[in-house]
């Protein structure tokens, strides 16, 4: 499985869409560049320091019940984000309560891409990409429930369904019709090419 993904990943960096910011000499706006450098190389050595350290860890730590669990959780935590870029690309649609004003303005937060709540569409966002996460989400919340799981299986695959969930409202409230101002596929990159000169 891991040979299969870091195959894919070399794919990824080989055939890397001509629009990429990394293809056309910008930087990410990630911090530090995280998981957007040029080269495969790049990732291989931080993939290489990333199972030093954690081996390290384990063998020095491995035997401590909280490090196990923290450890636990941060793994499960990281793999419940995954729907949250599709979450914070479109705004919620609803409003919370003014004691948590501060979560709806990271929430509606943006980061630069058209909402589905200016949009009203959540267009290019597959319904069976949908479907497979709300489906494998629930079984597998509905599944750490039945055996008794720790609790850091039961919180993260909990929050990581209720995501799903306000995505499939969005969808159902905005559906998925092409926005008012799409740029074609041509365009985009003529305009990407014309903002770099």
């Amino acid at each position: 499985m891991i040979l299969a993904q870091l195959a894919l990943l070399y794919i990824c960096i080989k055939y890397r869409p001509v629009t990429s910011p990394e293809s056309l000499g910008g930087t990410s706006a990630r911090p530090f560049g995280f998981w957007q450098w040029t080269g495969y190389a790049q990732y291989l050595e931080f993939l290489a320091a990333l199972i030093l350290v954690l081996s390290i860890a384990i063998l020095i730590f491995g035997r401590m019940e909280w490090f196990v669990w923290s450890l636990g959780f941060v793994a499960l935590g990281l793999e419940s984000t995954l729907p949250i870029p599709q979450l914070l690309r479109y705004r919620l649609s609803f409003s919370l309560p003014p004691s948590l004003d501060f979560y709806a303005t990271i929430l509606n937060h943006p980061f630069g891409a058209p909402s589905n709540y200016k949009n009203k569409t959540l267009y290019g966002f597959q319904t069976t990409t949908l479907i497979g996460w709300v489906g494998g989400d629930s079984f597998k919340t509905v599944y750490f429930f039945v055996l008794h799981s720790p609790l850091q299986f039961k919180v993260c695959a909990a929050f990581q369904l209720s995501t799903d969930l306000v995505i499939v409202g969005q969808r159902l409230i905005y559906g998925n019709a092409e926005p008012p101002y799409k740029l074609a596929d041509d365009d985009l990159e003529e305009a990407l090419r014309l903002a770099d000169e």
